[in-house]
């Protein structure tokens, strides 16, 4: 079953305990969580404190997207605040396997993000050993943007890509996501949305829209 991460940067930060509250009544799987540092992004969202304030307020695993520089000097601070799952920027990490071979040290499950730019075939040596992949389909660092439309094409490739490499690996669709996108995302085991969970007057039936179309990989 295709999971829903409602991502939190969309939430009210004024009524978050409720805000988490009430999109896991809703049907919530995971809770996604950016943090961004104003460098690798050109915004900041919230860090360490906020992160280990939300585990407190929720049994949902935590997924955490580092959109920073340098991620791995964060990771064992973001695994003690609590998250599940950490997922860092190719773009941002030279030595991606030794942050991946940490992240799993820490017994926290490693993601990968790529910007819309980056293609897949970067992975091709690293994905049979990482557990989730972050597509991004805005250009990250500010919530609310369209899906930019060869995202579809993308998750293609890497859907072939992890079947020819017999990869138990996640896609993760980040950006712009809503019940209208989601029909274009088969490939998809995660969806993370915002904007059209957090705004809707209904957000179980937005997340039940979400998780409709069954992705074609399960793990």
């Amino acid at each position: 079953m295709r999971r829903v991460a409602p991502s939190l940067l969309a939430a009210d930060f004024g009524h978050l305990a409720a805000q988490i509250q009430a999109v896991e009544a809703a049907g919530a799987d995971w809770l996604h969580c950016d943090i961004m540092d104003g460098h690798f992004v050109p915004n900041i969202s919230f860090g360490l404190p906020v992160v280990a304030a939300i585990r407190r307020y929720s049994r949902l695993p935590l997924d955490v997207h580092l959109m920073i520089i340098e991620p791995e000097r964060y990771i064992e601070a973001f695994a003690e605040a609590g998250a599940d799952i950490i997922t860092f920027h190719w773009e941002a990490a030279p030595h991606a396997d030794r942050v991946v071979r940490r992240i799993h040290q820490l017994g926290k499950r490693a993601g990968i993000a790529l910007n819309p730019a980056t293609p897949v075939e970067v992975l091709r040596d690293i994905l049979p050993f990482v557990d989730l992949v972050c597509v991004m389909s805005v250009n990250p660092g500010f919530g609310g943007q369209a899906f930019l439309p060869h995202i579809p094409q993308k998750l293609q490739r890497l859907s072939a890509l992890r079947a020819e490499l017999r990869a138990p690996v996640l896609i993760e669709v980040d950006g712009g996501v809503s019940p209208q996108i989601a029909p274009l995302l088969q490939e998809a085991d995660v969806l993370v949305a915002g904007s059209s969970i957090f705004q809707a007057p209904d957000p179980a039936q937005v997340i039940a829209l979400l998780r409709q179309a069954s992705p074609l990989h399960t793990s």
